[in-house]
Order: structure tokens, then C-alpha cells, then sequence
């Protein structure tokens, strides 16, 4: 699906997106910084994308998974809403994941969280979260924790930290690991088939399978 962000009826489908309150907000950056925004079907190594205007005649392009929860989603949007303003103010001068971005990002989330529009927990993660953001809301442990809660996924899809030691877990292709030790921040799985080991974020999102032996 794809918004043009002169035109308010295709921008008006973007509210079944969002959290309530966060729409007028969002359309207003989209139509002020004529962002073109394209939501996208779920990607493994992205949660979205920002491509800026090549010239005064094109728009910024945005792209945001539409599989993800409405405050993933919002919290995606403004991470790439965040590029746009630091590519606005300093070209390709500056770090992708800079300081520059770091303050653009952290004072944007920051006006959200006045509007209101997230649960108290959310916003708890996202105040620690703005002290200095990462590249990725994948990164931010606690945050990706607490989003996760408003995921609609089976109850065998779960954080690989909530899982038992022992269980047994498939990943998105399709190999099956044993839960093992945590060492340092990291849980050491071993993969079934050869015994294998590898290190998994402790909010690695993984399937949980019938079996799991402690």
C-alpha cells in the first residue's frame, strides 16, 4: 500500500495503522515534508526504510512493515520520519545513527509521548529508550520487550528470554535449537540436527515447540 501525502484520502487509510491520536500528528509531517509512505508486507532485516527526495520535484520515500503492531508501527514511522529531518538539516554529512539523528529522534519521540498516546509501559521504555536511542528498536531490549506484548501473535510465539532452559524452539527458517545458558547477554541454542552452537538475543522472537524436555 502506498500514500501520497497530497492526497488526504489515501493518507486517511494510514489511521487503521496507528494508535489513536497519533494520526493528525504523523499526516502533518508526512504533507509538511511531502513524504511518500509505502507499507510494506513483513521483512526480516527491516522494520522500515527512508530514501530522501533526489531532487525539488520528488518526494521522500518511506517504508514501514504493515504486519507490525500500531505502536511498532508509530515508532517505526517516527525512527524514519527522524532521517528525513536530519537529512533535511545536514545532507549526508553526518552518521546515519549520528548524535545529529540521535537528538532529532529522541526530541520527536519526545512530543509523542506528551500527546499521550502510549500505555504507561511503552512510554516507561520509550523515556529510557530517548536517554540515547539505537540504530533499531530491535536493539532496545526493554523496548522491544514491552511492544511485543501488544503483538497478536499464538501463544507459542514468544521472546526466546520467556522460554524455559531445554525448550526447543524453531526459528524463521526453519531449524529447531535447544534453549541453552545465558552468557552475558546472550542465550547459548544449540541447533538439534548437528549440535552446533550459536548465540541468540534473549529477545530473539522464536516459535515454541511441543516437546520441550528441562
Amino acid at each position: 500500500m502506498s500514500l501520497q501525502s497530497k492526497s488526504e484520502e489515501s493518507l486517511q487509510a494510514l489511521e487503521n495503522f496507528l494508535p489513536a491520536g497519533a494520526f493528525e500528528p504523523v499526516s502533518q509531517y508526512l504533507k509538511t515534508y511531502k513524504v511518500h509512505l509505502t507499507i510494506t508486507r513483513s521483512r526480516k532485516t527491516v522494520l522500515g526504510d527512508y530514501r530522501h527526495a533526489i531532487s525539488t520535484q520528488s518526494n521522500h520515500r518511506i517504508s514501514v512493515n504493515g504486519n507490525l503492531n500500531r505502536y511498532a508501527f508509530l515508532i517505526t514511522l517516527l525512527h524514519e520520519l527522524a532521517h528525513l529531518l536530519c537529512y533535511n538539516e545536514y545532507k549526508n554529512q553526518v552518521a546515519a545513527h549520528g548524535l545529529e539523528w540521535k537528538q532529532i529522534y529522541s526530541k520527536i519521540l519526545s512530543t509523542f509521548i506528551q500527546l499521550n498516546i502510549f500505555p504507561d509501559d511503552i512510554r516507561v521504555a520509550l523515556e529510557q529508550a530517548i536517554q540515547n536511542p539505537a540504530a533499531s528498536s530491535c536493539r532496545e531490549v526493554l523496548l522491544m520487550k514491552t511492544l511485543h506484548k501488544y503483538d497478536n501473535h499464538p501463544p507459542n510465539v514468544q521472546l526466546l528470554e520467556a522460554l524455559p532452559y531445554g525448550a526447543l524452539f524453531k526459528i524463521e527458517n526453519g531449524s529447531i535449537f535447544k534453549k541453552g545458558a545465558l552468557i552475558r547477554k546472550r542465550f547459548k541454542c544449540t541447533l538439534v540436527h548437528n549440535d552446533k552452537v550459536y548465540l541468540f538475543s534473549p529477545i530473539h522472537v522464536v516459535h515454541l515447540l511441543d516437546g520441550t524436555n528441562n
